[in-house]
This record gives C-alpha cells, structure tokens and sequence, in this order.
C-alpha cells in the first residue's frame, strides 16, 4: 500500500484507500445525477485531546483548488474597494450600509449567516466593532486595530468570520478565490470536525491534492500527530460515507 505523506513523520494514510473514496464519491453521484454541485467534505475524529485542558488548536491551510466555487463572500469596502466589487460581481456593503444596521445585535447576525466570510477595507475593518456592536468594547478589546483583529471572537454575530484585511496594493478578485480556497481546521468543545475539500465537479486528481494537503496540515497542528486521529472520513452532500483511515 502507498501512503500521503508530508513532513509529519509516521504516516498512515493510504493512497489506495483515499483514491478508492474518490472514485466511489465520483461515481455514486453521477450515478444519482443531483440538481446541484455537491461538495465533498472531510470528516476528523480525534482522541487523546481534553478540550477543557489541552490547548485548542486553530490553523488555516490555502488549498491548491478551491473547494467551494460558490462561496459567499461579502466586501465591507471603501469607496474604490465597491467600484472594484461591483465589477466582479461580488457582494458588498459600504459604511453608509454597516450604520443602517444599527447595532442591532439580530441584524448583525443575519448578515454574519448569510455569508460565508468577509473582506474589508482598512479604512472600514478599523470602523467595524464600532459600527456593528459594543461587544469588543465591552470586552476591552477595541483599544487598537491589531487588538481588533486578534480578539474578533468577542465580537457577537461575527465570530468566526471577523473580515480578511484586503489592502489597494492587492487584487480583489484574486483575495476572493484566495478565500475560497481556504480551509480552517479548530478544535473546539468536541472531538470531531469536518471542512470542505471539494465538490463533485473537479478531477479526482484535484480532489486527491486538496485532501493530502488538508490531511497532512491538519497532523502538523496536532500535539501527538498522528497518534491524535481516530477516523478521517469522505463525505459528498448528499452520498455516503468513506473512511480513508
């Protein structure tokens, strides 16, 4: 049996199965012939983690083809950042937008589950705890721009999708595919996760890479590599399960 290996050392998954998975994703969804792009998940279970005692890890990993095509992005732009928005057809909001929210602590977190994640401005991501809530304030938090950033968490409705810096000196349109092509793995109150990393579209070549290098990130975060899986499963929207290990 061959293995996908990285630098994580004792590495157990093996190729054979993950390209079995692959296949058997590919083929069950033709087969079924959905009215929609299916995307195609990978599922972690962990052990030998105490959520309550063992430090929560937290990394992102750009992946070499983006999984989800149709992510939905949101630009909180200034003035040239909305002209650029519109031209490509991304979604935005400008200050004058962010105030009519008002604070509204519903509003807000309409807005935050309506997309995936968020881009902005300099000019605008300094304003947003101060346009959107107090929760930043109220934590102490919103004493500089740096501390925004790395405290979003206390920020209510958009935790976990606190908006991605996007200066002038940088193309919108290649920040969003950027966006897209990136994957968060966190651990959190549980021993389990599962992020997307790809869609029934591609080439199970592209779908292949994008799991080996989520797979082998993933093992660098952990604080016993490999020892720290329990199961990674494959998985499309509306198919079956495969384990890959």
């Amino acid at each position: 049996m061959r293995t996908v290996c990285g630098d994580t050392g004792n590495c157990k998954l093996q190729s054979d199965a993950l390209r079995e998975a692959i296949t058997g994703i590919m083929g069950d969804s033709k087969e079924k012939n959905r009215n929609f792009v299916e995307t195609i998940e990978l599922q972690i279970g962990l052990k030998n983690y105490d959520p309550q005692k063992d430090k929560r890890f937290s990394g992102s990993v750009k992946l070499p083809h983006i999984p989800r095509p149709k992510m939905k992005i949101c630009m909180l732009g200034d003035a040239q950042h909305v002209e650029e928005a519109e031209k490509i057809g991304l979604d935005y909001m400008d200050v004058e937008a962010l105030k009519k929210l008002n604070k509204n602590k519903k509003l807000v977190k309409k807005l935050a589950k309506k997309y995936h994640a968020f881009l902005a401005s300099e000019a605008v991501i300094k304003q947003i705890p101060r346009l959107l809530g107090p929760g930043l304030n109220k934590a102490g938090k919103f004493c500089s721009f740096l501390l925004a950033l790395a405290d979003y968490d206390f920020f209510p409705g958009f935790a976990g999708k606190f908006p991605t810096l996007v200066t002038h000196q940088e193309s919108l349109e290649s920040k969003v595919n950027e966006t897209k092509a990136m994957v968060k793995f966190q651990l959190k109150k549980v021993l389990c996760m599962g992020v997307a990393v790809g869609n029934v579209s591609m080439e199970e070549k592209q779908i292949f890479q994008n799991v080996q290098l989520s797979v082998n990130f993933l093992v660098s975060l952990l604080k016993k590599n490999w020892q720290n899986v329990r199961c990674l499963y494959l998985k499309s929207t509306m198919g079956k399960s495969y384990r890959v290990f």
